[in-house]
C-alpha cells in the first residue's frame, strides 16, 4: 500500500490547537496532506498553520469553533463547503474526561463530555462522509481510548464514551469498507498532553506515549486498513483482559487500579 496516501489530501483535524491533534497536524504536514484546522483557540491554530505553512507550503485552513456547541459541527462543515473545500480524511480528535468519582463531577460536566466525545465525533462524520463516497475514497480516524475496552470505575462517563467511539469506527469500518472509505479507531494509552491536567489524573508510574508517537502510529494503522490501534505493548495486552477474564473479574481490577488515583470522595 502507498505510503502516499495522504499526499495533496484535505484532512480535517478536531481539537489541532494543541496535544495528538496538533501531532497529527504536523505528521501529515510533513506526508504532503493540505489542513484544516479547528479548536476553541484561534490564536495556536494560527500560529500552527503559519509553521506548517512556512516549513511544507501547504494549503491550510483555520476555522475556530467549540464543538460542545450543538449547532457546532454543523456551522463548521457550512463554512468549509462555503470556502470550496471538500474533507477527504476527517480526524475526531477533540475530546476531555474527568478522573473522578462518578458524583465528584457535575451532570453538567458530563453532558459537555457526551456532546463533544460522542454528539460532535458522529455529526461530523456524518456530515464528511458523503462526499468521501462521491470519490470512492478517504476516511475517518476517531481517537477513542484503552479505556474503551472495559468499563473504568472512576472515569466511567468518559470510559463509556469512548467505548461508543471504537464501537462505532468499527462499525463505519465494516459498513463502508467495500465503497473505499477507512474507518480507524486510534486508542492511546496515557499520553503526554495537557488531556491528564484537564481530567485531574494521577498518572504516577503509569507508561506513558508522546502525542507524536501516538499520532504516526494512528497514521500508520489508517494506511495499513486497519479498523482499530491500540498504541503500546503493554496497553494492547491489557485490552485483551476482557476476552480471557470475566467482566466481574476486569471490573473488580480496574477498580483496582483507578480508586487510589481520583481524589478522595468526601466522608
Amino acid at each position: 500500500m502507498s505510503t502516499k496516501l495522504f499526499e495533496g489530501t484535505t484532512v480535517l483535524i478536531t481539537g489541532a490547537s494543541s496535544g495528538i491533534g496538533e501531532a497529527f497536524a504536523r505528521n501529515l504536514a510533513k506526508r504532503g496532506a493540505n489542513l484544516i484546522l479547528t479548536a476553541r483557540s484561534e490564536d495556536k491554530l494560527a500560529r500552527i498553520a503559519d509553521e506548517l505553512r512556512e516549513e511544507y507550503r501547504i494549503s491550510i485552513h483555520v476555522f475556530p469553533a467549540d464543538l460542545i456547541l450543538p449547532d457546532a459541527p454543523h456551522q463548521l462543515f457550512e463554512s468549509i463547503k462555503a470556502c470550496g473545500l471538500s474533507v477527504d480524511v476527517l480526524v475526531n480528535n477533540a475530546g476531555f474526561g474527568k478522573w473522578t468519582y462518578f458524583l465528584g463531577e457535575s451532570i453538567d460536566t458530563y453532558d459537555q463530555m457526551l456532546l463533544l466525545n460522542i454528539n460532535a465525533l458522529v455529526k461530523l462524520t456524518h456530515l464528511c462522509i458523503p462526499d468521501m463516497l462521491v470519490h470512492g475514497k478517504g476516511g475517518v480516524i476517531n481517537v477513542a481510548s484503552t479505556a474503551a475496552f472495559q468499563p473504568a470505575p472512576y472515569i466511567a462517563v468518559y470510559s463509556a464514551s469512548k467505548t461508543f467511539v471504537l464501537s462505532f469506527t468499527e462499525a463505519l469500518s465494516g459498513e463502508y469498507r467495500e465503497r473505499g472509505i477507512r474507518a480507524l479507531a486510534l486508542c492511546p494509552g496515557v499520553t503526554d498532553t495537557n488531556f491528564n491536567a484537564i481530567a485531574n489524573t494521577n498518572t504516577t508510574g503509569m507508561s506513558s506515549a508522546t502525542p507524536e508517537e501516538v499520532a504516526e502510529a494512528g497514521l500508520n494503522a489508517f494506511v495499513k486498513g486497519k479498523s482499530y490501534h491500540v498504541h503500546g505493548r503493554s496497553n494492547y495486552l491489557t485490552s485483551l483482559l476482557p476476552r480471557i477474564l470475566s467482566r466481574a473479574a476486569v471490573i473488580r481490577i480496574v477498580a483496582g487500579m483507578f480508586k487510589n488515583r481520583v481524589v478522595p470522595w468526601p466522608a
